[in-house]
């Protein structure tokens, strides 16, 4: 661990320590949580930190924001799996809140996310610098891979109709199913990968080759909610609360995200 990271786990630990949401439990609890691909690097990096600090342990399982692959989100709720916490995109909560399966006014807002562009390295880096530019790389790609969860539903729900690129997409276009679009891209399965910047940059196989512009860009907020009827709830609140802390800021923003702040609620 180099000299940055020392400093910024140690400004962590110092934030976990200084939370006045600690739990009044005794002993250790278990939080179950389950978290959806953009959030997941961070939460990665966060979770050994948040342990180690609070003597609680945390049961980690992933899954996308959408959809109804097995591993979904939307999926393990369905099949009655239990959790405390659950991290995914504002509309996926806003989903599961309106089944009635997260705390009313429970929602922390963890960071923004922006979806860009990858292809394999050392293939050439196409344009996506303006919109027209977006649609010809799009009409000129010989195959398109875009995940299955909230990136891509707008990806080809709303943006390929509106650039006028989605006849070709039938046929360029791959929706992919519980994996990372960059896996796709880097085995040479696709020849450009797009998702949530947070989940293409840790692919050394690949070259990163931007966001979308700004005309066309879709900004998700993710999110933390507890889950109703956990039997974790304090211990879960208190997770959240340092998931969301300005002090662990930096350490979300190397992963491609951009921290919304200490419990914003929106």
């Amino acid at each position: 661990m180099n000299f940055a990271a020392r400093i910024t786990r140690r400004w962590a630990l110092a934030a976990l320590a200084s939370l006045t949401l600690v739990s009044s439990s005794a002993f250790a609890a278990e939080i179950r949580v389950v978290t959806s691909g953009a959030f997941t690097e961070a939460y990665k990096k966060l979770v050994p930190i948040y342990e180690q600090a609070s003597g609680h342990k945390v049961i980690s399982a992933y899954g996308a924001s959408i959809g109804n692959a097995p591993d979904s989100i939307p999926s393990r709720f369905a099949r009655g799996e239990q959790f405390d916490l659950v991290i995914l995109s504002e509309g996926g909560l806003e989903a599961l809140a309106g089944q009635g399966k997260i705390v009313p006014g429970s929602r922390v807002d963890l960071a923004r996310s922006q979806i860009g562009a990858a292809v394999r390295k050392g293939t050439p880096k196409p344009d996506i610098s303006t919109v027209e530019a977006l649609k010809q790389t799009l009409l000129n790609a010989k195959s398109v891979a875009y995940s299955a969860s909230a990136s891509g539903t707008y990806l080809s729900t709303e943006l390929f109709p509106k650039l006028g690129v989605q006849e070709r997409l039938q046929v360029t276009g791959r929706k992919i199913l519980s994996e990372r679009v960059g896996a796709v891209v880097a085995r040479g399965d696709a020849e450009l990968g797009f998702q949530q910047v947070s989940e293409l940059i840790y692919f050394q196989e690949l070259d990163f080759v931007g966001t979308l512009p700004q005309e066309v860009q879709q900004t998700i907020f993710f999110s933390a909610g507890l889950v109703a009827g956990s039997g974790q709830q304090e211990a879960a609140r208190h997770l959240a609360a340092f998931l969301a802390s300005p002090a662990v800021a930096d350490i979300v923003r190397a992963t491609g995200l951009d921290p919304a702040g200490a419990g914003a609620k929106r």
